[in-house]
């Protein structure tokens, strides 16, 4: 991850001059035993940011980002007491991975999602990765470190997420976080790790997945690791490493656990069809699923036919893709992913108007399904049918203000109109629900200067600011 590696270097050689002027949030009484909720969300912002703004590899994908958090919220209604706001989100590494931030934001790997057979392998994933933060073992670890001042709690919180997401660069991270102090909390304990199969398991259990998912994806990293020539592991395997005990506890759960099998979700098979689509060239993609439907080597036919056709849709073939696409919507087999991407092989064929038509159907039988609503005002704005794109967005925005993905398109919107003090104000929004204070100011700096606001739009760009420069120097603090 590109951004961990300038970070964490920035944060080795900053001195208490430099670290003065930068704006972070304050995170509190670090002298506490345990971090507290609010600094912990803080914290786990603060690098949320980052991986936004900073790294390339986060997926901005709506129908992958909207399934994991489907499956994550799954497993936290089966868990008493999870009280906690959560975001699971992807990151395209073809690693199997998966980590934990402070504050309840869960990544996953892409390659975790193609390399787990089952749902409930990657439920079992989450399940963990959830309970290490229900049970405040990050907290733990932060709170642990009772003198650490700011700037070195938030390169912790860095490298922190290396040694998770990319277990190569944990010892680097660590020498430039100040070295052996911090190296030897990036892992989290046995204690830690026995506590987050046990709840796990049972949050797995209580949510009606396969149990024996649990150990059959400890036995599978292993055999990875014994295949590979070089004798590394997998990332997960080494951030979260497997002792001959964990495994044993983990196969006995199973094996005294009543039977209970669940069947994989129509959308489990779409995403890792997707995800595999969008991996590697174009023209290979297309081949790889020819092969796999040629051949018959597919766990479901559909998810197969799917993945052709965004394989196909990326290598611009849209007659091809065309053609699949109407095989699968003819199909016994329904599902809102496969109306959306019927709507952008017709975009990419450029035609907006009949890809619009096709969403409104969508929409009607899954108005549930947001990134069908993202596809219906982006193929509006294609097709420059802006006021009706604004129409959509002000319904949608009265049910989910606080939807970023909406405001973002609604400056959109605005910008194709030249409505400028607008789309500053909007994007100051879009900023603020992210994390990102200071960007959100100078928004509404810019829409202070736009020009084109009448009395009252600039009298409430001005109230805003004065609010905003407030909350930035309640949550500025200099180093002492």
């Amino acid at each position: 991850m590109r951004f961990l590696t300038c970070l964490l270097a920035v944060l080795a050689m900053a001195t208490p001059r430099a670290w003065a002027q930068v704006s972070l949030p304050d995170l509190g009484d670090a002298s506490s035993s345990v971090l507290s909720p609010q600094t912990e969300r803080k914290l786990g912002e603060s690098v949320m940011r980052e991986i936004r703004f900073s790294e390339p590899s986060y997926v901005d994908d709506p129908e992958i980002n909207d399934y994991l958090n489907a499956l994550g919220y799954k497993l936290l209604a089966a868990l008493p007491g999870a009280r906690q706001d959560f975001e699971f989100f992807a990151i395209r590494e073809t690693s199997i991975n998966a980590f934990a931030l402070p504050g309840g934001f869960v990544g996953v790997h892409t390659g975790l999602l193609t390399a787990s057979d089952t749902e409930s392998e990657v439920a079992s994933v989450l399940a963990h990765e959830i309970t290490h933060v229900t049970q405040r073992h990050i907290a733990r670890l932060f709170g642990a470190q009772k003198q650490m001042q700011l700037p070195a709690m938030v390169a912790m919180a860095a490298a922190l997420l290396a040694a998770k997401s990319r277990p190569d660069l944990a010892t680097g991270a660590a020498m430039a976080a100040q070295g052996a102090a911090i190296q030897g909390q990036l892992g989290y304990s046995r204690d830690f790790e026995r506590e987050a199969d046990r709840i796990g398991f049972q949050t797995l259990q209580s949510a009606g997945f396969d149990v024996r998912a649990m150990p059959a994806f400890f036995e599978k990293l292993q055999r990875f690791t014994r295949m590979t020539d070089d004798g590394t592991a997998p990332g997960y395997l080494r951030s979260h490493p497997l002792t001959v005990d964990r495994v044993a506890d983990a196969q006995n759960r199973a094996q005294n656990a009543p039977y209970h099998q669940h069947a994989d979700s129509l959308e489990f098979h779409l995403v890792r069809a997707k995800v595999r689509a969008e991996t590697g060239e174009p023209r290979d993609a297309v081949k790889i699923f020819r092969s796999i439907l040629q051949d018959r080597r597919f766990a479901n036919e559909t998810a197969a036919h799917y993945g052709l056709t965004v394989a196909l849709l990326r290598d611009r073939q849209f007659a091809d893709a065309k053609t699949e696409v109407a095989k699968l919507r003819n199909g016994a087999v329904k599902s809102p992913m496969i109306e959306a991407l019927a709507a952008r092989v017709l975009q990419g064929a450029g035609d907006a108007s009949s890809a619009i038509v096709l969403i409104k159907e969508a929409i009607a039988r899954y108005p549930y399904y947001r990134p069908l609503v993202y596809s219906h005002v982006s193929a509006l704005l294609e097709d420059k049918r802006t006021e009706e794109a604004m129409a959509v967005l002000r319904e949608q925005l009265r049910l989910y203000p606080r939807n970023p993905q909406l405001l973002g398109m609604q400056a959109s919107a605005y910008a194709a109109l030249g409505k400028r003090l607008l789309q500053h104000q909007t994007l100051a929004e879009v900023h603020l629900l992210q994390g990102t204070l200071p960007a959100a100011i100078e928004q509404l700096q810019l829409a202070q200067s736009a020009g084109d606001g009448n009395f009252y739009e600039l009298s409430a760009v001005e109230a805003r600011l004065k609010e905003l420069r407030s909350r930035l120097v309640a949550e500025s603090r200099p180093l002492r």
